[in-house]
């Protein structure tokens, strides 16, 4: 394990320790009750605010970020203009975030690459993702499908993981890259179902799609954002999903959970949480949770992310405390996964 995965390591061990005066705070004020519309609370906003998603338009992120922020604007009364910093990974962005004035007109879109894995992988980063940032709230994530080619003999999950069991280390899996969320699935799924597979990264989604439907490799675990159009289409033959509930979308209500499947403990997840540097005020951490919670609870934005194949988040753990307490359970879960597995940053 090199020095930059250690230090990781070490500041993510001590994360549970971390002061949590700001989040009690906020607590407090929620606790006490407010009254009144958002724009009687505070001058906050009173510009712009921007809104760093730490990845290239287009995207999965990207797209939930553009749907949030008009929502988000119209609930604070100013505009919640994206800025897209993609670049080193999620790294770029997530390094402009925390390094800019806490006053609450600067928010960071982020996800567990920037938050979790790439720091435990060893990812060279100019911040510490518990103890620069205020963790604001956890909104939506996405999951994962698992799928193969579109005449592959094998019928179901059960069929596939036999053929792998009968020919260790010759079956491949492929991904949009080393450290990608469908790298950790296929991981994962090597460690919970006791199986051997080669793993062939890819630069991306899109040349691993191709070689999938053309036979190079076996199989694929990539976000349903990008799977949906080839499921529809009928390219390639969908499996399972990774998530802990099934999907309500018409390309995806059909497919099982892994967990139903029999691999037990499996649950994968690609969630977004909102984020500010650290030494944002109590109060207006308050209002962007007010904000956000009023935009969750809208029927028809909902609707609009889950055509994405995404799940908004409405239990607790939209809470700045409890958004934290659920990164801490991400980077417990996937430490031992990813030392076993051997996976680390290039």
């Amino acid at each position: 394990m090199n020095s930059q995965s250690q230090q990781a390591r070490s500041e993510i061990s001590g994360g549970a320790l971390a002061s949590r005066r700001s989040v009690l705070q906020c607590a407090l004020l929620l606790a006490g009750g407010w009254g009144g519309s958002l724009a009687a609370q505070t001058a906050y906003p009173q510009r712009p605010i921007k809104f760093i998603v730490p990845f290239a338009a287009g995207g999965s992120a990207d797209m939930v970020a553009r749907l949030l922020s008009e929502r988000l604007g119209l609930a604070l009364g100013q505009s919640v203009i994206v800025d897209n910093r993609g670049g080193n990974g999620s790294v770029l962005g997530t390094e402009i975030a925390a390094k800019a004035t806490p006053d609450g007109y600067t928010v960071l879109l982020s996800n567990g690459a920037a938050m979790t894995t790439g720091p435990l992988m060893g990812q060279i980063t100019n911040y510490k993702p518990l103890s620069d940032f205020v963790h604001l709230n956890l909104f939506g994530t996405f999951t994962n499908a698992l799928i193969v080619r579109a005449d592959h003999p094998a019928k179901n999950v059960q069929d596939l993981l036999n053929m792998i069991r009968l020919q260790p280390g010759k079956i491949n899996y492929g991904s949009a890259g080393v450290g990608s969320a469908g790298n950790l699935t296929g991981e994962l799924l090597k460690q919970l179902a006791k199986i051997q597979m080669v793993h062939i990264p890819y630069k991306g989604s899109g040349p691993a799609f191709n070689d999938l439907m053309g036979g190079q490799i076996d199989l694929l675990c990539d976000q349903t954002t990008n799977t949906m159009a080839y499921i529809d289409a009928r390219k390639v033959k969908a499996y399972a999903i990774t998530s802990s509930k099934r999907l309500s979308l018409p390309s995806l209500s059909g497919l099982p959970t892994m967990q139903e499947l029999g691999v037990k403990g499996f649950q994968v997840s690609i969630w977004h949480g909102s984020y500010a540097p650290k030494g944002l005020s109590p109060e207006v951490q308050a209002k962007w949770f007010e904000a956000l919670r009023s935009v969750l609870s809208d029927p028809a934005f909902v609707k609009k992310q889950e055509a994405l194949g995404a799940v908004m988040i409405t239990d607790k753990r939209i809470s700045p405390e409890e958004h934290r307490r659920f990164v801490l359970s991400e980077i417990a879960k996937w430490s031992p996964i990813i030392k076993a597995a051997g996976v680390y940053a290039d």
